[in-house]
């Protein structure tokens, strides 16, 4: 008589983490909403590259045909959906799925991302947490590397070098040249602002509104500033 061994049983390891998102609000016309995406890829390539990024199509409610031909066109766009948020929508398997009980992040947390060329290790040097809401990077941002937190203020004492980024819920203050890339207050916080000691940045971003390095007045340039919203319009003034 033989016996048969026992199978072994390998358990399956399931684990919970959470990713920010950056979300793409289509509006009418969607020419020009194209037009001006087609504007911030030409003036920041490569910015969505690696992200995960979700369609909120609730305000622009388009059909099936209409949602394939947007997704295809973001592709070519490089831009890849993550998901899509359209309430009551039944899609299709071939477009990405449905996002359901999406939720604005609120809670405190912190990604620091590094080019792998530039020697970093996936974290910028010595960031630390100050505050509940505040994180000062104590060295300086270098090409490449990209400074994400998702509840409060950023505080860079040294600089921030061109090709890096620094994305903010709260206010961004620069202690040094700021020449990549600033984005404050984009969990929808209006009230954010950007302080920089010297302004050298491609791009400056307040709740979603922009103004890239052709865009700024000359004045502003290599000077002391401020960044902040003004009736739904991007300021830049002098810092005294």
């Amino acid at each position: 008589m033989t016996f048969a061994a026992p199978l072994e049983t390998k358990s399956i390891r399931f684990r919970a983490r959470s990713f920010v998102a950056f979300t793409l609000t289509p509006e009418a016309s969607l020419s020009e909403w194209l037009e001006s995406l087609d504007r911030w890829i030409g003036n920041s390539p490569g910015y969505f590259a690696g992200r995960p990024v979700v369609l909120d199509l609730n305000t622009l409610k388009p059909e099936v045909g209409e949602i394939e031909a947007l997704v295809a066109e973001l592709g070519q766009r490089g831009i890849r959906i993550y998901a899509i948020e359209l309430d009551g929508a039944a899609l299709g398997q071939h477009l990405p799925p449905t996002l359901i009980g999406a939720k604005e992040a609120t809670a405190d947390g912190l990604l620091v991302q590094a080019d792998r060329k530039a020697g970093g290790q996936g974290r910028a040097e010595e960031a630390k947490r100050q505050a509940p809401d505040t994180l000062m990077v104590k060295t300086p941002i270098r090409s490449g590397q990209s400074v994400f937190h998702a509840h409060g203020d950023v505080i860079v004492l040294g600089s921030v070098a061109s090709g890096s980024e620094i994305v903010a819920a709260g206010s961004i203050h620069v202690y040094g040249t700021l020449r990549g890339r600033a984005s404050a207050g984009v969990l929808g916080n209006s009230a954010a602002r950007i302080f920089c000691r010297k302004n050298e940045a491609e791009l400056l971003s307040v709740d979603g509104w922009y103004c890239t390095a052709e865009e700024m007045e000359p004045s502003s340039r290599g000077k002391a500033i401020q960044a902040f919203l003004d009736n739904d319009t991007l300021r830049i003034a002098p810092l005294s």
